[in-house]
């Protein structure tokens, strides 16, 4: 999109009438003709009123005063009258007009004998200005004297005459912004713009003082030195004061630097200065002035903000000169300290945006760094310093590592920066230099960064620095596997990008480095193609698409530009595949991975498909097969190769258009948004270049001389037109009654795109797409208007405004009135979205010229708005027509809260208030409020509307503000229930104390009578004399929506409409905007209702937003305001207080989070800084033993502590509080008050999804959800003493040796936060942060008493300790174990040791300790392996002994031949074989299941290298199915692997040792529910023949047997999903051998055979869980071909039916997952089939509709091939008429009218009348050709007496349904409307039947139709 530049603002200059008469006397003295002329010229412009002529005149004198002759001098009177003008107008002009630039351009393009004289004048003019200057002029003298130093060449001079009087000025102006800057607390718009005001003074007084150096030095002696002293005193003031935004502080840090060194004059003398004030050192200086020192002291003290020395360091970086001059001995010491103290400050640092600082700070090091050391003298120590192993760059390399996943974009960016630094400056500190490709620092490095978590972002960037440095060659030879690794992370989204960059960098770098190398191109493409296409290829093709899907933006796409020549490679690549090789399952496959790349390389340029070379390159069906592929994705890549082009006016060739045909109808109904949004992005680019090349070609066409490129030309502009002709009916074709939301949804998009580029409009155009638009299109559109579907409805009512009136029929008085009818009906409907549909409709009408009189017609005697006579503009029609709406809604509202006031029940039932709101508010929201005309009509509006929202508040506030809000009213109809329903509401008042804390509430049922006929009733008369039921669901719908909508619409009001001001008239007054927001805190301090609350938090940001952006004092301080006082209440509050501090307080977290979110983000933040100083202080407080009143305040603390810590408007400016939030969520738990616990809980969790981010994976321990112990205390580092201290003091109750169990409250959650750190390689131990301190108390947690606690500390362990330290660490574990059993051993030690064992041993790579393990851990294993053995009484530790074992003696952990090792695991499986295990005697102690499945662990990991079948076998004879379902899993885990790693089904069984028997045999006695499926998933995996015949060593069953054994199985375990699917996949597989190894079934085998049937089509049902119908999907799959299409119909026709029919439900079911799973049965079909039906699409996978349409043209053409087509046609009406009881959806229709959120088992996917449409075609197509025999002439009576009685049926219910039923029936008309076609359908199929030679003999007799 192209933005124009924003428009120079031009003032004109008018001077008031006596100065313009004292100017106009100066310029008409006498002088030479040439300065009169130019007299005459000024005076001309100044009496101009044209601002743009006044610049034309100034630049014509400019150009006079540049031609003036040298014999002038000295200047005449005349002519200096003319200079001291413009100077005047030049010195009063604001700093962005341009007629200031003009007349600075004129002054400076004076002849140089003038400018003298000039500088004379304009330094007159200047010092005029600061002389006389009030405060209102500071901003505006500022920027001039910055335009004079910058803009004007003379100013330079001026202000160097003036310097002295303009630093005065400074030093002026910056005391009374400080002074002024202590009283806008709460003033953030005058506050930001003093900020503002400041860093411009700040800037222009640097500006003054660097241009005036030599100036300043020698008036020292002057009264400059108090003048200098005074601005310096204001900087360091500034750089001290918290208020002060960073940047001005940072400005002020600089000017500090830039004052000393223009006073000392020295570099090396200013260094030493600055050396002082970064160590605070207070030793006198004799090279400073004594008043230099003084004014520095403020700097000097030791309780100074950390922040003062940052802004310092960066000042003396910036400021002093470091390039290309002799660095002396105290510059490279203050170089040499700065590091140091930027480092210092990682420890204090808590803002995110300070943090930002000091990461450029750091890179402003780094860089004058280098400029020394590149220098002619490298400074000694500098060098020695920064080259790499010293301590300086070891410590800046942790400083990287701790940041380098910083939160802010700029501080990783800026770090990696500074690792690039790090790695010049020790290249540049090397002496001699030395080739870094073999410098062993850089290896060692590069190394450490290969072997970290690729989960770290930081890690690609400083890879992407030693790529730059050295070359691709230099990390590919350090991991060759570099390239497919980094591929193989692009599927994670927070990864791609940082991969994706990596990769860019190595192959660019690659390619440069083989290319300057020795060899032919071939011969190093090839290479360069083997290294990185090779990889890619088999990505895309091989892995899922979820792990693919950013490949397509960030790495393909600069592979090749990088190269373009690849693309090439890539196609025949993938052409030497198999045409139809599918890939992986769940991969693109070949097809789709060709398309990715074809795709990518269109869009890039690569390919030009002008040319006819890309469908020569892909074959046209290849591509129509991709593009209903079954994967979303490669069809959109497919799409994308179509519709994206490198040019946009390329012209849309007949192969794209008909691509386009074949694609859109077969992909509208997507459920995916994604894919949806892809799809309107794709198709708008084709659009776009359709109407660019059009409107080319149409110019070409009147220009064009070639008659035969004319008529081409014409020819492809007709095209263009038919085409969008078939695009928009296609469209509006799709929106029928019964359409799936997501086709509605696509196709209104697509239309409004239409509308968009090329307009529906009637009038003569190049495509005329209005005449095409039928009164059925728009009528189906307005349908779209009664869609549940938000999205829909609004683009529905975007889409009718740009469609012709005419077919609309808005205009028709009539159908006026009656939508409008319809629209006030719906208003008050007690179903909530009706009222969204309402004022759409409305909405809709309000564009009409005769809306008003309709609305007269349907409620009349109003008043109409009339035009105000002293308005001079006419107002429009929209503003007329909506007044008057909202008028007459705002009197049926005040009647109905009458009424609601009188019975809130008769309300909620009859006509709830929230429709009626509802409407007003959105008939405001399309108002251009700034603009409005009747403007005193709007203000009684406004002043009427206010009020009557508080009346409606008051109505629902008992309700949403109860203690209990929902369910207040019994379902039950009973009498005596309904006459206690008015007591309930009278009791039941919001409860304004916290007695909940001291007593409960009770209702008093026993003493209060009610009158029946006074009080309402659950059934009763609504209007027209209708009953109503109301339901609690009904009263509190009715509540909080009304508070809903009444908070929405205060909140627009406030947020759209002027504020009126003496000045202004608008609609609302600032009394109104304080009375909103007084409302807004009563129901966020005092509703209890969620609903209620969250919506007035919406309504009351928007007012808080207003406020803070308004021009009024009064109403900026009302949130500081508000905000104090609030707190005050929390401070305050006990049990009498009407805070409610249940349901984790209610709206008050709402209320305080969003004055506090108010603030401008450019702020100093004051609100949120006071509100957490306040906050944490309630929440950490001690001192409430008093009782549970007492707690009260700290419940409220960390209940709003939490929703601030959740905010994401606060953003990064909440993590300076975090540690103090953890402080007090840890030291909550220590509460004896369960409230305090509670919310200390929600706190915690909430902390540590903040400081951990969101969980991104099952695993509740990954990685990327954690961080390492550097970073995070680098981070937080007030955490380090705490965590230290609080684990100390719990470690003191841990003391498991007394058999007494204490358990301190916070050491579960100590532990927690400590497990979440994991270490890292790059930790360092020179830190403040050491980690160390924290092992010994870790270690000490082993001995607790409580398993959990032994597990914490296990976990909790790994990341303190260093990756040297490990195997040490490990070996002083088990040393600490007892060697042989005693009384002294501690059993709850034991275990807690070896977890912490096992846990090391598990976290760290073993290759890297594989020597230590060898020489001591595994010797010190085999001294205490009686702990695995039956000398250890204790179970528990025996199981945790196993699993170290099992991580060391596994297959997997070492490989290689070792004899301790060997000895290890041979002293491990003689211990196995002696255990119970084997015995089949299993302890019945405490613990005996962990170590039973430990055991069975060592055996399934160690013990399969022995004899591994009658092993297993013990394991499956187990009597604990622990076990024996550990056993199993291992099993089935192997043979899946097997099965993918592609030995077939036959070489699965074989890949290990496998006794069936004994897993037969568990399927016929085992009872257990996950063991049984466990062996049958087994048994479904193996080969049949090693099944069959199917025996346990026992008992033989025959095939048939077997499979009514598993039949059996799977009917008694239906309530088991997974034991369900396992026992129906093997059934079915017993069930394709029978059908194919028996030519004729028995009698017994075809009704097995129905049951199986049965089972699949039950398992097809909506009602069943997801797994069970993806199992039926592959069930269907896999007997597509032996049973579905085969020939010989081996179940018979009805069975054969039954699976078409249960698969044909699956490819419609609304699981998209199941669908696309049924859609494999394609790929089952025989090819000669499939080639029958569509031979011009390639064969393969396709998506769930085409599907559909394939199988049901598959089956008509099976039923020709088995002869059954009288049966099939049968069967296929049947399913055409479908359900046809109407009975039961008429109650089923009243159900849900009852209960407003009761959906039923809705399927939104699929499309009845699609579907009627597709059977229909069909069967049609089926019955024309075929033959009269096979026809039942019962059948086709009953048919056809069923077809005739629907449609009969349907006609009368649609009769009685009320006008426009579509609206106000809607449910009930979409059903009845679809069922009207199934039935109108089918009689045209039959008509078709009546026709045939057959029937009409059957006609003569009997008159079927």
């Amino acid at each position: 999109m192209v933005v124009k530049k924003k428009t120079a603002k031009i003032e004109a200059v008018i001077l008031d009438s006596a100065k313009l008469e004292s100017v106009r006397t100066s310029l008409t003295a006498d002088g030479d003709a040439e300065v009169q002329q130019l007299a005459q010229t000024v005076l001309e412009s100044l009496s101009l009123s044209d601002p743009v002529q006044q610049i034309q005149l100034v630049k014509k004198a400019g150009g006079m005063l540049e031609k003036l002759p040298e014999e002038y001098s000295p200047p005449e009177p005349l002519l200096l009258a003319c200079l001291d003008t413009l100077s005047m107008i030049y010195t009063s002009l604001q700093a962005k007009n341009a007629l200031k630039r003009a007349i600075g351009s004129a002054l400076g393009s004076v002849p140089t004998w003038l400018q003298e004289q000039t500088s004379v004048c304009l330094s007159s003019c200047l010092s005029d200005c600061l002389g006389s200057s009030s405060s209102e002029c500071y901003a505006h003298i500022t920027d001039t004297i910055t335009s004079c130093l910058d803009v004007l060449p003379v100013g330079e001079r001026c202000i160097q005459c003036l310097f002295i009087e303009v630093l005065q000025f400074f030093q002026k102006v910056l005391c009374e912004y400080l002074q002024l800057n202590r009283g806008l607390s709460g003033q953030h718009v005058a506050q930001a713009q003093l900020m503002h005001e400041c860093l411009a003074a700040v800037k222009a007084s640097m500006l003054v003082m660097q241009r005036s150096q030599k100036h300043i030095y020698d008036s020292l002696q002057s009264n400059l030195q108090q003048t200098l002293s005074g601005l310096l005193d204001c900087y360091t003031c500034i750089l001290t004061n918290e208020e002060f935004v960073q940047a001005v502080q940072s400005t002020a840090g600089m000017a500090v630097v830039l004052l000393i060194r223009s006073v000392l004059a020295n570099e090396e003398a200013a260094a030493v200065q600055v050396s002082r004030l970064l160590r605070c050192s207070v030793e006198e200086d004799d090279c400073a002035p004594l008043w230099l020192s003084h004014s520095c002291a403020v700097l000097l003290q030791t309780g100074r903000l950390p922040t003062s020395a940052l802004y310092l360091c960066h000042g003396a970086l910036a400021m002093l000169s470091w390039r290309g001059r002799t660095v002396g001995h105290d510059c490279e010491e203050l170089l040499l300290l700065i590091p140091e103290v930027l480092l210092s400050l990682d420890t204090s640092v808590k803002e995110s945006s300070t943090a930002m600082v000091v990461a450029r700070v750091f890179m402003l090091w780094s860089g004058a760094s280098l400029d020394c050391l590149q220098g002619e003298n490298c400074p000694p120590l500098l060098r020695g310093a920064v080259r790499g192993g010293a301590t300086l760059p070891r410590r800046l390399l942790e400083h990287v590592y701790a940041h380098w996943d910083h939160p802010l974009d700029g501080v990783r960016h800026q770090t990696r920066s500074l690792f690039r630094n790090l790695l010049l400056l020790h290249q540049a500190s090397m002496d001699p230099p030395a080739d870094s490709s073999t410098d062993p620092y850089i290896t060692s490095l590069a190394c450490s960064l290969l072997e970290l978590e690729w989960h770290m972002r930081g890690k690609y960037g400083s890879l992407a620095c030693l790529v730059e440095q050295l070359g691709a060659q230099y990390l590919l030879a350090l991991d060759a596997g570099l390239p497919s690794r980094l591929l193989g992370l692009m599927g994670d989204q927070t990864l791609a990008p940082y991969a994706g960059e990596l990769l860019e960098k190595l192959f660019v770098s690659h390619k440069t480095q083989l290319s300057a190398g020795e060899g032919t191109e071939e011969r190093w493409m090839e290479t360069w193609h083997q290294t990185w296409v090779r990889p890619l290829m088999e990505v895309l093709c091989q892995a899922k698409l979820e792990q693919t899907t950013y490949i397509m933006d960030y790495f393909l796409p600069r592979l090749l530009r990088c190269n373009p020549a690849s693309l090439g490679h890539m196609v025949r690549a993938l052409q030497e595949k198999a045409s139809c090789a599918e890939g992986a399952q769940g991969s693109r496959g070949t097809v789709g991975a060709l398309m990715t790349c074809m795709r990518a390389a269109r869009a890039q340029g690569v390919l030009q498909p002008m040319e006819e070379s890309l469908w020569a390159l892909v074959p046209l069906p290849l591509l129509r097969h991709a593009l209903v592929h079954k994967h979303d994705q490669v069809r959109m890549d497919t799409l994308g190769l179509v519709c994206e082009s490198h040019r946009s006016t390329e012209t849309v060739s007949w192969q794209e258009m008909d691509l386009t045909r074949h694609f859109l109808p077969r992909n509208l109904n997507s459920q995916s948004p994604g894919v949806r949004q892809q799809t309107v992005g794709l198709l708008k680019k084709l659009l776009c270049r359709l109407k660019d090349s059009a409107q080319l070609l149409q110019k070409r066409v009147g220009q064009e001389r070639d008659l035969g490129q004319r008529d081409r030309d014409q020819q492809t502009l007709h095209m263009y037109k038919e085409f969008l002709w078939w695009f928009s009916e296609t469209l509006f074709q799709a929106l029928v009654p019964g359409s799936a939301f997501s086709t509605c949804l696509l196709a209104l998009q697509l239309l409004v795109l239409v509308s968009d580029l090329f307009t529906f409009s009637t009038a003569p155009d190049l495509f005329v797409l209005g005449e095409h638009v039928s009164e059925d299109h728009a009528e189906a559109v307005l349908h779209c208007l009664t869609s549940n579907f938000l999205e829909v409805k609004q683009l529905a009512s975007t889409l009718l405004r740009r469609l012709p009136t005419p077919v609309v029929h808005l205009r028709d008085s009539d159908r006026l009135q009656s939508l409008l009818k319809v629209a006030l009906d719906l208003s008050t409907s007690t179903r909530p979205f009706d009222s969204v549909t309402a004022a759409h409709i409305l909405n809709l009408l309000l564009h009409q010229p005769h809306f008003q009189k309709a609305l007269l017609h349907c409620i009349p005697f109003q008043l109409l708005p009339t035009r105000d006579p002293q308005a001079s503009d006419e107002p429009s029609a929209l503003e007329m027509n909506t007044l008057a709406l909202v008028q007459v809604l705002m009197k049926c509202l005040r009647d109905e809260v009458i009424k609601a006031e009188l019975s809130l029940l008769q309300a909620a039932a009859a006509c709830p208030l929230y429709g009626r709101l509802h409407c007003i508010t959105v008939a405001l929201q399309q108002l251009d409020t700034q603009s409005l005309v009747l403007t005193s009509q709007w203000q009684g509006v406004v002043s009427e509307l206010i009020p009557v929202c508080y009346r409606m508040s008051d109505v629902v506030a008992p309700v949403v503000q109860s203690s209990s809000p929902e369910g207040l009213i019994p379902m039950d109809a009973d009498s005596d229930m309904s006459a206690a329903l008015q007591h309930i509401l009278h009791e039941i008042q919001p409860r304004h104390t916290n007695d909940f804390f001291t007593s409960a509430w009770r209702l008093d049922t026993n003493t209060v009578k009610v009158d029946q006929q006074s009080g309402p009733t659950h059934t009763g008369e609504r209007r027209g004399g209708e009953r109503y039921r109301v339901t609690a669901q009904m009263v509190l719908v009715c509540c909080w929506r009304s508070m809903k909508e009444v908070c929405m619409l205060l909140g627009e009001v406030c947020q759209s409409f002027p504020l009126h001001s003496p000045t202004k008239n608008g609609l609302i007054t600032e009394e109104q905007v304080e009375g909103v927001g007084q409302y807004f805190r009563e129901q966020l301090l005092q509703s209890r209702h969620r609903g209620a609350f969250e919506l007035a938090y919406v309504g009351f940001v928007g007012l808080t937003d207003m406020l803070c952006r308004s021009g009024s004092q009064k109403l900026q301080q009302l949130p500081s305001h508000w905000l104090r006082e609030v707190l005050g209440e929390v401070r305050s509050s006990d049990r009498s207080s009407k805070l409610c501090a249940t349901r984790r307080s209610a709206g008050i977290p709402f209320y305080i989070q969003a004055l506090v979110s108010s603030e401008p983000k450019s702020s100093s933040r004051s609100l949120l800084k006071m509100t957490m100083k306040e906050l944490t202080a309630l929440a950490m407080q001690t001192d409430n033993m008093d009782g549970d009143g007492g707690a009260v305040p700290q419940v409220h603390a960390l209940n709003i502590l939490r929703a601030l810590y959740r905010d994401t408007r606060l953003g990064e400016n909440i993590i300076p509080f975090v540690a103090e939030g953890l402080q007090a969520a840890v030291l909550g738990f220590t509460s004896p008050i369960w409230a305090v616990r509670n919310s200390s809980t929600l706190l915690f969790s909430t902390l540590i999804t903040r400081i951990f981010g969101v969980k991104k994976g099952r695993d509740e321990h990954s990685k990327k959800n954690r961080m390492t112990g550097r970073e995070f205390f680098t981070r937080f580092p007030a955490l380090y003493p705490f965590l230290l201290t609080q684990l100390e003091e719990a470690v003191g109750s841990v003391n498991s040796d007394s058999g007494e169990v204490k358990l301190h409250p916070s050491l579960f959650l100590l532990l927690l936060v400590l497990g979440r750190l994991y270490p890292s390689p790059m930790d360092g131990s020179a830190s403040p942060l050491c980690l160390a301190a924290f092992v010994p108390f870790i270690i000490r947690c082993g001995r607790s008493a409580v398993y959990r606690t032994r597990e914490m500390a296990a976990r909790a362990l790994v990341p303190f300790v260093q990756v040297p330290l490990v195997p040490a660490t490990i070996q002083t574990l088990l040393e600490g174990l007892p060697l042989h059993p005693g009384p002294g051993a501690q059993q709850n030690h034991i275990h807690g040791t070896l977890l912490q064992v096992l846990f090391l041993l598990r976290s760290y790579q073993p290759d890297a300790l594989k020597p230590q393990l060898q020489s001591k851990i595994i010797s010190s294993l085999l001294q205490r392996l009686w702990l695995a053995s039956r000398q250890n009484p204790c179970l528990v530790t025996r199981a945790v002994f196993l699993d170290l074992l099992v991580c060391v003696c596994g297959p997997s952990t070492f490989s290689g031949e070792d004899s301790a090792l060997d000895e290890l695991r041979q002293k491990t499986l003689a211990l196995l074989m002696d255990t119970e295990l084997v015995a089949a005697s299993p302890p019945p102690d405490p613990g005996s299941v962990q170590y039973l499945r430990s055991l069975a662990r060592v055996g399934v990991r160690v013990g399969m290298a022995g004899p591994q079948a009658a092993f297993l076998a013990c394991l499956l004879r187990c009597p604990v199915y622990e076990v024996r379902e550990l056993a199993l899993d291992e099993a089935l885990r192997r043979l899946q692997r097997a099965e993918q790693e592609g030995h077939g089904r036959g070489g699965a069984a074989s890949s290990f040792e496998l006794d069936l028997r004994a897993v037969i045999g568990l399927t016929m006695r085992d009872t257990h529910p996950q063991c049984l499926a466990k062996a049958l998933q087994i048994l479904s995996i193996v080969p049949l023949r090693s099944l069959l015949p199917w025996s346990d060593g026992e008992v033989t069953l025959s095939d048939l047997d077997a499979l009514q054994h598993n039949l059996k199985l799977a009917q008694i375990h239906t309530h088991s999903v997974e034991l369900f699917c396992a026992s129906l996949r093997l059934c079915s597989r017993l069930v394709v051998h029978l059908a194919e190894n028996q030519q004729d079934l028995s009698p017994a085998a075809v009704a097995h055979l129905g049951l199986w049937a049965a089972l699949v089509k039950q398992s097809c049902g909506e009602e069943q869980p997801t797994e069970v119908k993806l199992m039926a999907a592959e069930v269907l799959v896999r007997v597509t071909k032996s049973l579905l299409t085969s020939t010989g119909l081996p179940l018979g026709l009805p069975h054969t039916l039954e699976l078409w029919q249960s698969l044909f439900t699956l490819l419609q079911d609304e699981e998209q997952d199941v669908r696309a799973r049924a859609s494999d049965y394609v790929c089952s079909v025989p090819a000669d089939l499939l080639n029958h039906l569509h031979k011009d699409v390639a064969p393969g996978a396709v998506c769930p509709p085409v599907a559909l349409q394939l199988g049901v043209a598959l089956l008509c053409h099976l039923l020709q091939v088995w002869d059954r087509v009288g049966d099939g046609v049968t069967a296929l009406i049947e399913w055409l008429l479908g359900d046809s009881q109407m009975g039961a959806h008429t109650k089923e229709t009243e159900l849900y009218e009852d209960f407003l959120f009761e959906k039923g088992d809705l399927n939104l996917w699929v499309e009845p009348f699609q579907w009627a449409r597709l059977l229909h075609m069909h069967i049609s197509a089926l019955v024309q050709p075929m033959v009269t025999d096979g026809f039942r002439r019962s059948e086709l009576l009953r048919l056809s007496s069923l077809a005739r009685e629907q449609a009969r049926a349907c006609k009368r219910s649609l009769g009685a349904l009320p006008p426009l039923p579509q609206f106000s029936n809607t449910v009930e008309h979409s059903r009845l409307t679809v069922q009207a076609e199934r039935a109108k359908l089918g009689l045209d199929v039959l008509s078709h039947l009546r026709n045939s030679s057959f029937l009409r003999s059957i006609n003569e007799h009997h008159d079927l139709f």
